[in-house]
Parts: structure tokens; sequence; C-alpha cells
């Protein structure tokens, strides 16, 4: 038998029935076993997570339909929550207000100053000076909500309280800004602030590494072409980043929407017999507050209905923000191809 000068026989070399070298055929055969086994896995990871929130939806749903059925109220547009009784009723109008102000004050404080706060770290900062300003938003993160409510009550409130009265006494004539004789602490106002600081990390960590991402070349052309630093920023950082600003913005929401333990701190319960008022300075229960408040009432299946019938309209909140959130990104990748 004849042997090359490398030592391998002559029947190494021979093709196998695909036309490749044996030692070529067994790597490619591993190759396409380990990525239908990836592949198989990633599938099976994502029809798991669909089931997942299906099933969810789905006890929700089964949970809720007796009781909303025995509502002697109107479940989307009424104040009264009295889900126990022979002839309970409760609705959702209150707690969606709350819910909604407080995650929009959240949102317009939380994204700027997130963006903002990528933009000094990714794009002016020093790097001596970056890496501890990211660090120290990232720690925000990683402080529990108890420790949010309780510093918010006890220390940031009383700051708030000139803030408050002087914006009511200003523009008081405006009735989302109006007086609703409620301590500054307890407001849904207050409650948006403290959200921001809360989802603050996350807006400014997924921007930051977004912004980080921004092709070399795009940035170096539009200095080249006389463009100052800020616009820069604005014809090549920002419009690159927008997906992922979006992105932090919806996840930011996610958790500004389903904060619970500093909402119940915080915020001041109204009840049924109070006056509707529109203002941000007043007090209230947003969806997570009010289930969380509620849960030791969960004697009886009409009261659990009630509250998880709450909780339902939550999770589809939550879930068209998302799917929003889904399509907009989407439609902005389409663009930028």
């Amino acid at each position: 038998m004849s042997t090359s000068i490398t030592g391998h026989s002559a029947s190494d070399e021979l093709p196998g029935p695909d036309g490749r070298p044996p030692l070529e055929a067994d790597r490619a055969s591993t190759g396409r076993l380990g990525d239908r086994i990836f592949g198989g896995l990633a599938t099976g990871s994502g029809i798991l997570v669909i089931g997942i929130v299906t099933l969810v939806g789905v006890f929700l749903l089964w949970q809720a339909v007796p009781s909303l059925l025995n509502n002697d109220a109107n479940f989307l547009t009424s104040r009264i929550w009295e889900p126990s009784g022979a002839n309970p009723r409760f609705g959702i109008a209150d707690l969606a207000w709350a819910t909604l102000v407080t995650s929009i004050i959240a949102m317009a404080i939380a994204v700027p100053l997130g963006v903002a706060c990528a933009l000094f770290i990714t794009q002016y900062a020093p790097p001596w000076l970056s890496r501890p300003a990211a660090g120290t938003i990232d720690l925000l993160a990683a402080v529990p909500s108890i420790v949010y409510g309780f510093w918010a009550i006890q220390i940031a409130g009383q700051y708030f309280q000139p803030v408050a009265d002087l914006v009511t006494t200003v523009f008081g004539w405006v009735p989302f800004l109006a007086d609703a004789d409620t301590s500054a602490r307890s407001t849904l106002a207050f409650a948006g602030i403290i959200l921001a600081i809360m989802i603050l990390p996350i807006i400014t960590a997924i921007s930051r590494e977004v912004f980080a991402q921004v092709p070399t070349t795009h940035k170096e052309g539009a200095l080249a072409l006389g463009a100052t630093q800020w616009e820069m920023i604005r014809v090549a950082v920002l419009p690159y980043g927008k997906p992922g600003i979006i992105s932090a913005a919806m996840l930011g929401l996610g958790r500004a929407l389903g904060e619970t333990l500093a909402v119940v701190i915080i915020l001041s319960t109204l009840n049924s017999s109070s006056p509707w008022s529109f203002s941000i300075f007043g007090g209230g229960s947003t969806f997570a507050s009010r289930i969380a408040l509620g849960a030791g009432e969960f004697d009886t299946p009409q009261k659990t209905g009630a509250y998880i019938a709450a909780g339902l309209v939550l999770f589809v909140l939550t879930f068209v923000v998302n799917a929003i959130a889904r399509i907009v990104i989407e439609r902005r990748k389409a663009f930028s191809e």
C-alpha cells in the first residue's frame, strides 16, 4: 500500500459518497447535527414561552368571567370596588386612571433623562468617568422596591411638598394640576417620579449599549463633513439607536405598569365616596397596588375573580404595549433597510 509523505494512506484521501474527503464529511455531519439540536432547542423554547403566556391569559380569563357576569356595575367605567356581598359591584375606572397617569409621568421623566445619561456616558464622558457613571446608574436597579417606597415616603416626600404647593397655587385652575387636598408624598405625581427613578437604569443601560454599537464610520463621516458633536449625535447616533430607545422605553413602561410595593407604600388610596378628580396631585390605586392590598380578601370565588379580572386588564394592557412597540421597531427596521 502506498503511503504519502505525510504518513496518510492513499485511501484516506479518497472522497466519500458526497464527494468530500471523509474527515471533512464527518465534520460537516457533526455540524449539521449540532445545528439541528440547537435549532430544535431554540424552537422548543419559543413554543414553551408562547404556551406559558397563553395559559396565563386563559387562566385569568377563566377565573374572571364568572365574577364579571355577576357584577352589578359597569366593569370599565365604575369607580365602586365592592366585590363581595349578594350584589357585588366593582369597576376599574380609578385603577386605570392611576395606573396610566403614574406610568406616563414616569416615562416623561425617565426616557429623556435615561437617553441623556446614555449619550453622556458613550459620547461625552472620558473613559475614567464613563465606567463609574454607568456602574452607579446600574446600581439603582439593585435597590429593592420596598427601599424606594420607604425612602420616598420618609425622606423625598418632604422635599416634594413645596413643589406641589407651588404648582397647585400657580396652575391650580387646570383640572389636571388642581389641589386635591392630599399630602404631596401620597399623590399620583410623586408616585410617578419615584417610578421614573426605578425604571431609569433599564432605559439607560439598553440605550447605552445601543449607542455604543453605532459604527465608527458613521460618526467619523459626520464629523469629517463639518458636523459638531451634537450634530453628529443627531444625524448618526440617534437614528441608529432609535429602535433600541423604543425597546428600552417599552421595557421601562412594563416595569412602571406592574410596580407594586413602592406604589402601595406611596399612594393614598381613595374610597368610592371620594369625589372624582383628574388631578395628578390626588391619591388613588393602580391595578398592581389594589391587587396587592386585597390579597387577603381572596376568601371567596367572587372576590378572587374580581381581583383576577383587574389583573387580566393589566395583563392585556402590558401585552398591547409590547405589541405596539414590536410593530414600531419592525417598521423602523424595514425603513432603515
